[in-house]
């Protein structure tokens, strides 16, 4: 598996190994995630630079941020090994099992995160491949992307992205929201709902979409649908341990996939699964205090819309407090897209701190930066710094934030580096 340290990949590997495969990979760089798969015994080469591929591999499965030029990739066509992308493999699993995909624009980690914790907690055994590292998934210690159940019942995080979703065969398909994103893929939100009108087509006559159908957006997708559909907003949840409404959202998203899976569950189960759901990693999750005593938080939050929802939570929660928001835009072409809403979005926090933007797959073309968008913030919160190195950052908050702030690191990048950084 190249590019195995990939949230969706690593959690792809455990699943393979869980089943009796031989597993082994390489990633660029040292991560959490790399980490977990060496505790769970499943070996990790790090570095692209030199060919690491057994002789009697079966199967190459590479990472969408892994290109046809990489060196193993290469390697593997001269030896003759059959190639798959993660979201190939990831159908392939999904075909032979009665399968739950998660979709949405916000909130497939947490929904399929607390789906998966509902199943398990009633004794249903699911298999479970989710975006982030569960903390109510375990051992080892800390949680795991990758929860082992039974073969024959699937939970699986489901990306719109280059119409991945469109890879996987959902009995049960939960579509959580729609709204414009990966606009370097898709140029407008009839494109983006062309994928999702897709995928709900897909879902047989005797499958379920569990949606809020009266979303108009969404109401655009349902049209051709053959399932019958399932409003979850008209569900009802307990108190939760993550904060704000956006997460009251996906428990009630969650809890409704789990009573369509199982129509007989009882709300005692469902409910005390929400309430006792940890969460997982980079959602809210709190990393300590500085030196200072200011509270630091890491949220993984990189659309305008749960920027601005993460903001609120954060203020209804710590009412207080003065918050500080540690920004990493994630892709240049989401931030230039996306420019105003993200304006205006982090311009409701107090103070605003704009790393670097983080470039993934993309190229800089010169037309938007982190300067940039600290200009256009100035306009409405002057409380603004474009820092050019997570040093910068660092130095700054320790010298500058005190017991009566709030610092949440966000973003989709590697930005939870600084939260580490500077809490005890």
């Amino acid at each position: 598996m190249v590019g195995i340290g990939g949230i969706g990949m690593s959690a792809l590997a455990q699943l393979l190994k869980a089943r009796g495969k031989r597993v082994g990979g390489t990633d660029r760089e040292e991560s959490p995630v790399t980490t977990l798969l060496s505790q769970k015994g499943v070996p990790v080469v790090i570095g692209h630079d030199q060919c690491n591929i057994p002789a009697d591999t079966g199967l190459l499965i590479y990472s969408d941020a892994v290109p046809e030029s990489n060196v193993e990739r290469v390697r593997a066509k001269e030896m003759g090994i059959p190639e798959m992308s993660y979201f190939e493999a990831l159908g392939a699993v999904s075909k032979d099992a009665r399968t739950i995909a998660v979709s949405g624009t916000h909130g497939k980690t947490t929904t399929a995160g607390m789906l998966a914790k509902i199943l398990q907690f009633a004794e249903k055994e699911p298999t479970a491949v989710v975006g982030s590292i569960v903390r109510d998934f375990s051992p080892p210690a800390g949680g795991s992307n990758f929860l082992s159940g039974r073969s024959d019942l699937l939970i699986v995080e489901a990306c719109e992205y280059r119409d991945h979703l469109l890879k996987l065969s959902p009995d049960i398909l939960v579509i959580t929201n729609i709204e414009l994103d990966h606009t370097d893929y898709f140029p407008d939100i009839e494109a983006l709902q062309k994928t999702f009108r897709k995928a709900a087509e897909r879902v047989p006559a005797d499958g379920v979409i569990v949606t809020n159908p009266y979303d108009p957006v969404i109401a655009g997708v349902l049209g051709n649908a053959k399932a019958p559909i399932i409003d979850y907003t008209t569900q009802t949840v307990p108190q939760l341990k993550q904060i704000g409404e956006f997460n009251r959202m996906n428990a009630r998203a969650a809890k409704a996939a789990a009573r369509a899976a199982f129509p007989h569950l009882q709300e005692e189960y469902t409910d005390r699964a929400l309430m006792d759901f940890k969460g997982s990693w980079r959602r809210w999750e709190y990393k300590g205090e500085t030196p200072q005593g200011a509270l630091v938080y890491d949220d993984y939050a990189h659309h305008p819309t749960a920027v601005r929802a993460t903001i609120e939570a954060a203020r209804e929660e710590f009412p207080e407090k003065e918050i500080t928001v540690v920004f990493h835009p994630h892709l240049y072409s989401r931030t230039r897209d996306l420019f105003g809403a993200f304006v205006d979005a982090l311009a409701t926090a107090d103070r605003i701190i704009l790393a670097p933007i983080y470039a993934a797959r993309e190229e800089d073309r010169g037309d938007v930066s982190s300067d940039t968008l600290a200009e256009a913030i100035a306009k409405n919160n002057e409380n603004v710094l474009s820092l050019h190195s997570f040093d910068a950052i660092r130095e700054e908050l320790l010298d500058s934030a005190g017991d009566r702030d709030l610092i949440i690191t966000m973003g989709a990048g590697d930005i939870y580096k600084v939260a580490e950084q500077i809490a005890d």
